[in-house]
């Protein structure tokens, strides 16, 4: 983002809003040689004309042809009838009712695409325009997904402006004469198959038409061509016709648009009642724009709709979307364009979203509407997909009047705060008032002295001109933070990763959601078109006719008016907006900010009050000691190891509190987790408090709000809202009435707290207080549990019309720990005062015990009130660690956004207070509730209770406190069975599981067969069986070489498969040992018990977020490669290697430095959608097409949705992970409270992939708490055919659950890296090779006495399976039923699945590299060999198959011979991904996403053709995450980069002119040498490496994150040689015009480089001064071979 002078931009943007007039003059601030118009666009830039001497015509493209389907060598294997939805019969919803979106019908539907526009700026409408479009979208179709049979696509379509000539050819044709333009609206409808009910729904829609006034002028039939249909496309297919309907009575465009939309919602409203309502959907119905779309491939959309093939179908733009869902069964309605938007990404807080659209549902009016809003509600369908709701949102807000560019800065703001280029465009200087200004992030742009000038000047003449009029520059930028400071409190974000395209036929554009999560490229030709795509290289394009090409950075918008020819940028699109109405004014005379107070410095209760309290609202030792009295002394929330091995809550004999029962969502796949730690600029905890009224009509009472700058209160901030008079704050007790029985008494009471809420409301309170607070508890009142209460009035006020009116604050003893306070939060409070958690931290500090401790030196000195500070700031921390892992960035969108699901909570507690929430197998009714709540209270009160609180162990095993699943007498029993190879110890080990309490939900469930029993000896092999066992992803570093190097030798003897997990693995393991001698190796030292041929290799190799030890050769010497999208004990987050583990050895294998801790990022930086985790699949076949690649998900609601789509995305395996997964190190409330059993995850999966006709093409793994055949038989039958042992496989070699391998402290050495306990381990191969031997033989004995000779048999067999006669404590109202139910059977059997080919690629142009002789025989031979050849968009992954044949053959640096290719063209995505040493590429055009993605060695070369329109170093070349993990070599790119480049750089070294945000994220070792503007966020937990950044203009030091590096100029001799070398080769090798300009007048670039320097760098001779003795000869670049 740019600083940048005026005349060019304002050349290239034909922009009038700074009209010539308006520009001071020459001797004025902004006439300096720091202009300070900033042009947000990347790449905004032309050449000057006289620079364009010549324009060539366009080059030969002809584009490879890909195999027509994703999965050429796939038999087609489906069958199966298509699952048709029945069609909705539901009445039309009352007005003053609506309904809560439902979590069931959200999660049915997912996608993500490939997009763009192309807009003729002259607002010439040409068939050129419909036809580019096409090839554009089908340049895309790898963006896109197909259905099983491969030919029915997700969806494409297209939108225009109406093609009235075409149409009116029709006309003629038909006797009805041209059309009226003016007063002409046109419907493209979906109507149902059946003749007979099509007719019903026309009649319908005449009806209605002519009810309002409209007449209808005819209908026509869409000519299509059906033959290129797919199957399942065409058993869905509608009836295509338009509808031509004349407007009399409105004459301007705005109004016409208005009726035709309040004509599509009567239609809408009036077809819902009947049987073919769901049948029926209008792709448009307007005045300026047509869509057409559907179920199809973008490359035969425009065969299948023959208008587009006309050459008189013309049209100045068109957007093209091509859909990937992640539901197989996507429905033709569902395809994009929508009728505003067209959207790629995934909108994450979709179930808030629509609660809240209809929440104001009763208090949006507008004049425009002339009091029809009745007639236009609802405005959200749960049952549409996240696209249809925000295209809904923005439609409803376009037609009451806002631009489209408004509406989509109201519903999708960028991150305007804690932003320092931001902060730069849009200073924070208050002309009504004082001036404030972020004097670091103006640094050397606009001095004091000038905004004190500008300030006074308007302070001594105030200036009477409305703000639009204004001169000022300063004032112009100000608005738009007032826009979003105005709206923020009206309208929750629309969150989550987005490129929005839009278009009302009069403008054209798009925006990028606030993290800049999907690529959005652009570029403009000297012939007055604008293009904008997913991608580059979609078209034909003669670059000397380019004038600007860039990016869509973070949060930017683009916007195009057709009428009259200008291009808005960024800044402009949003002032323009943003000075409508005086924001500013009104924020600042209404919205109030709350105060901070200080915190209490006394206890209000004595010890024994709080004990009480603690006990009568579910507190445990291990609450307080663990959790509130950690986060008071550490401002952090307690690290634990592990997994969760406690049974669920509802199946616990013990009493939990209600916040157990739920667990959070997470995001995987169809959208990426954020990263709170090192990215958590773009996210916030502030919330407004107060009324929000009629988002429709703008004035200055919208903004009566106070704002809070975090959700979580302490006592005297309380107090502060309680004297505000503007809320007319009302408190509410939460406490229930036991006197006459418990039966009844919970729902009472929360019934008549919802009246009084209620009533509160319609009296004016804007403040609703739900507090449990009492000055004396009384027994026979127990408190209501408060998030039942805060849940009730929150679905009470939606339904009732009245949740806009008030806020929700929750006051409360039963909320201490993150999960609880995202709970309240997600079910309606917007704040929460943990009264009884803070006195909880003032009674920890006022103890003899602490203060005795700190004296001392035991523990850090903390007073009072930190302690309570430190305990508030790791709630905010956890809080945004919950949100980012569902990937939402704001509070404001997750406040009742419900990202939850619940396990065991029954029907009548859901529909009360949880309306929408997935609650999958019932459970508690509220008298239960109520009971469990009382078991509680009556502590309080007991004369037997302890004086002290109790320890439930729930966190910690304690004899006596709740069941573990990994105990110390079930790890005894299992190590006496496995040293001493002992049947009868092992039968003991099995008698002590099956005599175990409750403890997974598989428990519930027995074996039924109607077979006789079979001998043994009929029956698989326990040899046979054993293959299809795993153990888990446990990364070397997590635990010791010796554990991990044991697991593998026992399982590649049993021929299954281990799991190298993250960081790699060392090459001395891929080898058979043959020097064993007495069971001792050299090779292996540290083992024992080991045989010649054994071998140590993982077959399964794991790609994790990090991309620790992701090498060439290591992906070439796997048999299978795994994606690692989520891990059970930890869902949506990082790992964490503290950096006492990473020893010599393990750093090494890493690629990082010993000592320095090592952090995996929560998403993978190249998979933010399901098309980017299919491009990762495509890579990783490209890397290794001879290995299957596995994709990890863990289980929740919805996953076999997301399946569905990694299906599609060509994976081979897809592992389902339960909650109880194992973890080395994890927060407490992650392991605790996020994830599902897998019996779910699996069977939805397992099921959903029948119904879409996708499950032989996937093996599917299931892992989670296995430890017996009965485990592997449960799993088998509900559709696994493969199993996962994670945590018992380390136990049987030796761990002895310690649970304290987060400190390297574990006794026997399974999970250190200190030498000393490495030494104690007691494990060899042999004992878990009889582990699975047993276990094998335990599935055998299952098998025979069911009557089934092998595991085949009974996969998906669930009709084998019966509940169990078995009495829970505390219900009886579980229903298992989904577990049990069936959709059928797979056409293959499990081993035929499990035995097919790796999937293919298809053909690629690796394979035609490969097969030319001369590459064969200098890859053979280590020769040079020099080639050139064309590439496009469509070459993905280019040379990575060329690499791994390199890396196979010699290792990571053993190549001696030189690959010398050069391409021309536009590159696909991942282009030169895992380069080797010897590949010296160089492409002569541009790239998209992910280049250089995990090269270790060779020379990648990025530049433009010559002759180009545009100046190189100002446009953006290569795309986003370039470099993504790499490991070596050189790239030289002559341009700019996009967002993350260099993410998790370890030994690379780049030039590069340019780069977007958060460039050198994650780095660890290499350099990084930027000539030109970086993006905000820079080397953010960077730990090793250098940056070499030039800074023009000081605009660098606000962008750096300064967490762990330190900035310096370049002092060291040494650094300047460094970088120097650098430039001359970046020159050398691109012809830089930048670089060679520095380097010829170095000594005054020089100083203008700063120098980023990691802790671990700082003594290096590059950063030292003190090294200036240093010699040049200590240079050294890496080697181009």
């Amino acid at each position: 983002m740019s600083l940048h002078s005026f005349s060019p931009t304002s050349q290239l943007l034909h922009s009038n809003a700074f009209p010539a007039a308006q520009f001071p003059p020459p001797t004025s601030v902004l006439a300096t040689n720091k202009g300070i118009l900033l042009a947000d666009f990347v790449g905004l830039y032309r050449k000057p004309r006289r620079a364009r001497l010549r324009v060539g015509a366009s080059g030969d493209r002809r584009v490879h042809k890909l195999s027509s389907g994703k999965f050429g060598t796939i038999n087609a294997v489906l069958g199966l009838d298509r699952v048709k939805e029945a069609a909705e019969r539901s009445s039309s919803r009352s007005n003053s009712n609506p309904e809560v979106a439902n979590l069931d019908d959200i999660i049915s539907e997912r996608g993500a695409c490939g997009v763009g526009f192309i807009a003729n700026l002259d607002n010439k409408a040409s068939h050129k325009v419909v036809q580019d479009a096409l090839t554009a979208l089908s340049c895309m179709e790898h963006r896109g997904g197909c259905g099983a049979d491969n030919d029915s696509g997700d969806g494409s379509g297209l939108m225009t402006s109406i093609p009235w000539d075409l149409f009116n050819n029709w006309a003629e044709e038909q006797g009805i004469g041209s059309f009226d333009r003016l007063h002409t609206g046109v419907g493209m409808v979906f109507l149902p198959q059946d003749d007979v009910l099509m007719k019903e729904a026309k009649t319908v829609i005449d009806n209605t038409f002519k009810q309002e006034g409209l007449e209808v002028l005819g209908w026509r039939p869409v000519p299509v061509d059906i033959s290129i249909v797919g199957y399942y496309a065409k058993q869905a297919m509608p009836n295509i016709q338009q509808v031509f309907v004349r407007v009399v009575k409105e004459e301007k465009t705005d109004d016409i648009e208005r009726e035709l939309y309040i004509c599509r919602k009567l239609i809408e409203r009036a077809s819902k009642s009947e049987t073919w309502g769901n049948e029926l959907y209008f792709c448009s119905l307007s005045n300026q724009t047509i869509v057409y779309k559907g179920m199809l491939r973008s490359e035969v959309l425009g065969k299948f709709y023959l208008d587009l093939q006309s050459d008189i179908y013309e049209s100045p733009f068109a957007i093209y979307h091509r859909r990937y869902s992640t539901n197989t069964s996507p429905r033709w309605p569902l395809a994009q364009p929508m009728r505003l938007l067209g959207h790629n990404g995934e909108i994450n807080t979709i179930q808030g979203n629509l609660n809240w659209m209809q929440s104001r549902e009763a208090s949006l009016k507008s004049p425009v509407w002339r009091g029809r809003e009745n007639e236009i509600r609802p405005f959200g369908n749960p049952k549409a997909s996240d696209s249809a709701n925000l295209d809904s949102a923005a439609e409803l807000l376009q037609r009451s009047g806002r631009s489209a560019e408004e509406a989509l800065m109201i519903l999708v703001p960028e991150a305007y705060k804690n932003h320092p280029t931001l902060m730069i465009k849009y200073p924070e200087l208050n002309l009504f008032g004082s001036a404030k200004v972020h004097l670091s992030s103006l640094s050397g742009v606009i001095s004091l002295s000038m905004i004190a000038a500008c300030a006074f000047v308007c302070w001594l003449n105030p200036c009477s001109l409305y703000p639009s009029s204004c001169p000022c520059i300063f004032f112009k930028s100000i608005i738009v933070v007032d826009f979003y400071n105005y709206y923020k409190g009206q309208m929750e974000a629309w969150d989550g990763p987005a490129l929005l395209l839009f278009s009302d036929g009069k403008t054209v554009g798009a925006c990028l959601d606030r993290n800049g999560l999907r690529p959005a490229r652009y570029w403009r030709t000297i012939d007055n078109v604008v293009y904008v795509a997913s991608e580059v290289g979609v078209l034909p394009m003669d670059e000397s006719k380019v004038v600007m090409k860039g990016r869509l950075g973070p949060g930017m918008m683009i916007s195009v008016d057709l009428t009259s020819g200008q291009v808005y940028e960024n800044t402009e699109v949003k002032k323009r907006v943003a000075l409508s109405n005086p924001y500013g004014k009104w924020v600042n005379e209404n919205l109030r900010s709350l105060k901070p107070v200080n915190f209490l410095s006394a206890t209000v209760m004595d010890n024994e009050g709080i004990l009480r309290n603690q006990q009568a609202y579910g507190y445990s030792s291990e609450d307080v000691q663990m959790i509130i009295e950690s986060m008071a002394a550490q401002a952090k929330e307690p690290t634990f190891c592990m997994g969760d091995d406690i049974p669920l809550a509802a199946i616990s004999q013990r009493p939990h509190i209600l916040y157990d029962y739920f667990k959070q969502r997470f995001a995987q796949v169809t959208n990426p987790a954020i990263d709170p730690l090192r990215e958590g600029l773009v996210m916030s905890l502030e919330v407004n408090i107060g009324k929000r009224r009629n988002i429709l009509e703008v004035g200055p009472d919208n903004a009566s709000q106070v704002i809070l700058s975090s959700p979580v209160l302490n006592e005297g901030e309380l107090e502060s809202l309680l004297k505000d008079p503007h809320l007319k704050p009302q408190v509410l007790p939460t406490f229930f009435d036991i006197r006459k029985g418990i039966e009844g008494s919970l729902e009472k009471r929360l019934k008549r707290l919802c009246e009084a809420a209620d009533e509160a409301v319609r009296n004016g309170s804007q403040l609703l207080v739900l507090s449990d607070r009492s000055d004396e508890l009384e027994p026979t009142r127990p408190g209501i549990p408060i998030l039942l209460a805060v849940g009730a009035v929150h679905q009470h006020l939606i339904q009732n019309g009245l949740r806009m009116s008030a806020s929700i604050v929750a006051d409360t003893a039963q909320c201490f720990s993150t999960h609880h306070f995202a709970c309240l939060i997600g079910y309606g409070a917007s704040a929460v005062c943990p009264y009884l958690a803070l006195e909880t931290c003032r009674q920890w500090r006022l103890s003899n015990k602490t203060v005795n401790l700190m004296r001392n030196g035991k523990m850090p000195t903390v007073t009072i009130e930190q302690a309570q500070k430190n305990y508030c700031k790791a709630v905010q921390s956890g809080l945004l660690k919950i949100l980012s892992k569902m990937g939402i960035s704001l509070l404001s969108s997750y406040c009742g956004a419900q990202i939850f699901e619940i396990y065991g909570l029954g029907k009548e507690v859901v529909a009360l207070s949880f309306c929408g929430s997935v609650s999958s197998i019932g459970g508690l009714t509220l008298d239960e509730l109520a009971r469990e709540t009382l078991s509680f209270w009556v502590k309080a009160f007991s004369e037997d209770t302890a004086k002290r609180l109790e320890n439930f162990g729930f966190i910690q095993f304690r004899p006596g406190g709740e069941y573990h699943g990994n105990n110390p007498e079930m790890s005894k029993l299992l190590h006496k069975a496995v040293r001493e190879k002992s049947e009868s110890a092992f039968s003991v080990y099995q008698q002590h599981l099956a005599n175990r309490p409750v403890n997974v939900l598989r428990d519930l469930l027995e074996f039924k067969s109607d077979r006789s029993p079979i001998p043994l000896g009929k029956v698989e092999l326990a040899s046979s069986i054993v293959q299809r066992f795993c153990t888990g992803g446990m990364s070397l570093g997590a635990i010791s070489r010796e554990t991990h190097e044991a697991i593998s030798i026992a399982m590649n003897r049993l021929g299954g498969k281990s799991n190298s997990g993250e960081g790699g693995e060392d090459p001395i393991r891929w080898n058979p040992l043959t020097d064993v001698v007495d069971g001792y190796s050299p090779t292996l030292p540290h083992l024992k018990g080991l045989q010649n041929g054994d071998t140590a290799t993982s077959a399964i190799k794991q790609v994790a977020s990090g991309r620790f030890g992701v090498t060439p050769t290591f992906l070439a010497n796997a048999d299978q490669l795994e994606i690692k999208i989520a891990q059970g004990a930890k869902p949506g987050e990082g790992g964490q290697l503290p950096g006492k583990k990473v020893s010599a050895y393990i750093a090494r294998l890493r690629n990082s430095k010993p000592g320095v801790p090592l952090i995996s990022p929560p998403p993978h930086h190249d998979i933010y959608s399901i098309e980017d985790l299919a491009q990762l699949i495509f890579d990783l076949h490209q890397v290794n097409p001879k290995a299957k690649v596995s994709v990890k998900l863990v289980a929740e609601a919805g996953i076999g949705t997301v399946a569905s789509g990694v299906a599609k995305g060509n994976a081979d395996v897809i592992q389902i992970s339960g909650h109880d997964g194992g973890t080395g190190a994890s927060p407490i409330s992650s392991i605790k409270h996020a994830g599902g059993p897998w019996e779910l995850g699996l069977t939805e999966s397992h099921q959903m992939l029948i119904e879409n006709g996708l499950r032989e093409r996937v093996i599917l793994r299931v892992d989670g708490g296995f430890k017996s055949g009965v485990d592997v038989m449960m799993a088998a039958i509900m559709g696994a055919d493969e199993y996962g042992f994670g945590s018992v496989a380390m136990i049987a070699t030796g761990c002895v659950m310690a649970r304290i391998c987060h400190t390297n402290n574990c006794p026997v050495g399974v999970a250190s890296q200190r030498e000393e306990l490495r030494a104690r381990f007691p494990g060899v191969p042999g004992d878990l090779v009889n582990y699975f031997l047993y276990v094998a033989e335990e599935v055998r004995g299952i098998l025979a006495q069911l009557g089934f000779q092998k595991l085949d048999d009974v996969i998906g067999r669930t009709d084998i399976l019966r509940p169990r006669d078995i009495s829970l404590v505390k219900t009886q109202h579980l229903d298992l039923s989904y577990i049990l139910s069936s959709v059928g059977m797979p056409k293959w059997s499990s081993t035929e699945i499990r035995n097919q080919d790796v999937h293919s690629n298809g053909p690629v142009l690796d394979d035609t590299i490969l097969a030319d002789p001369e590459i064969c025989d200098a890859i053979e031979n280590e020769k040079v060999v020099n080639k050139s050849m064309k590439i496009y968009n469509v070459d993905r992954a280019v040379c990575g198959r060329v690499a791994g044949v390199v890396a196979k053959k010699y290792g990571d640096s053993g190549f001696a011979g030189q690959l010398n290719i050069t391409f021309t063209g536009s590159a696909g995505q991942s282009f030169s991904c895992f380069l080797t040493p010897g590949m010296n590429i160089r492409l002569i055009g541009e790239a998209n996403d992910y280049v250089g993605k995990g090269m270790a060695g060779g020379e990648l070369i990025v530049t433009p053709v010559e002759d180009t329109g545009f100046v190189p170093e100002d446009a953006t070349i290569v795309g986003n995450t370039c470099l993504y993990g790499a490991t070596g070599g050189q790239i030289f790119v002559r341009g700019k980069a996009g967002e993350r480049f260099a993410v998790r750089n370890s030994l690379a070294e780049a030039v590069v002119e340019g780069t977007g945000d958060h460039c050198c994220e994650y780095m660890t070792g290499g350099c990084v040498v930027v000539l030109g503007k970086v993006g905000r966020n820079v080397a953010a937990g960077m730990t090793g490496g250098l940056a070499y950044i030039l800074d023009e203009d000081d605009t660098l030091i606000p962008k750096v994150n300064k967490e762990i590096v330190k900035i310096q100029r370049v002092i060291a001799p040494v650094g300047q040689m460094q970088l120097k070398s650098l430039i001359e080769a970046h020159v050398e090798k691109t012809g830089s015009s930048k670089g060679s300009g520095i380097l010829k007048d170095w000594d005054t670039y020089l100083p203008l480089f700063w120098q980023l320097v990691p802790p671990s760098e700082e003594d290096t001779p590059e950063a030292s001064p003190e090294f200036e003795t240093t010699d040049a000869s200590q240079v050294t670049l890496q080697s181009a071979a």
